[in-house]
């Protein structure tokens, strides 16, 4: 069983592991362009200004995991929320990699939801067995991407454009 406390593996690592191995790379290396980037910024907003009534809201568990919010019942379901989805296959292994991260740790969790209030919708995420087999896959490619020496080569897709490192990457 992987030790997700020692291996300082975050939510952010997998979305960025899924978006961009270069921008994974330079995250983990402490050069984080976020707090610069008007996208990032509006989605913090968005973020903060959605749910203000829920109960357990920015929820975290040691350095790895910060949960928007979590509802508990007879079981707890993680909530994510998103500006947009144009990221949203890496949203999706974001709130399954909080769902398999709290089920090693023994709560009771198997679900989460992402919610996108600008657009009103949401997203049900669930995580079988394929799933956890795929994150533990990912855990293991983003342990190799963190100590490579140098960050892995630019790529050039549509999203580049609204990413917080696109100045790093191509000014």
């Amino acid at each position: 069983m992987l030790d997700l406390i020692e291996e300082k593996i975050t939510g952010t690592q997998v979305a960025y592991y899924i978006v961009c191995k270069r921008k994974l790379w330079l995250f983990s290396h402490q050069i984080e362009m976020e707090e610069f980037s008007d996208y990032v910024l509006i989605g913090k907003i968005i973020s903060e200004e959605s749910f203000k009534r829920e109960k357990f809201k920015e929820v975290s568990f040691g350095d790895t995991l910060k949960i928007d919010f979590l509802k508990v019942k007879d079981e707890i379901i993680v909530h994510e929320v998103k500006k947009s989805r144009r990221l949203e296959e890496a949203h999706i292994w974001q709130v399954k990699f909080y769902i398999y991260s709290l089920k090693k740790m023994r709560v009771n969790s198997k679900r989460g939801i992402i919610h996108y209030p600008k657009l009103m919708r949401k997203i049900d995420v669930e995580l079988n067995e394929d799933d956890e087999r795929e994150i533990e896959t990912a855990i293991s490619e983003i342990k190799k991407i963190k100590n490579l020496k140098n960050p892995p080569e630019v790529i050039n897709k549509p999203y580049c454009k609204r990413c917080a490192y696109y100045n790093f990457c191509f000014i």
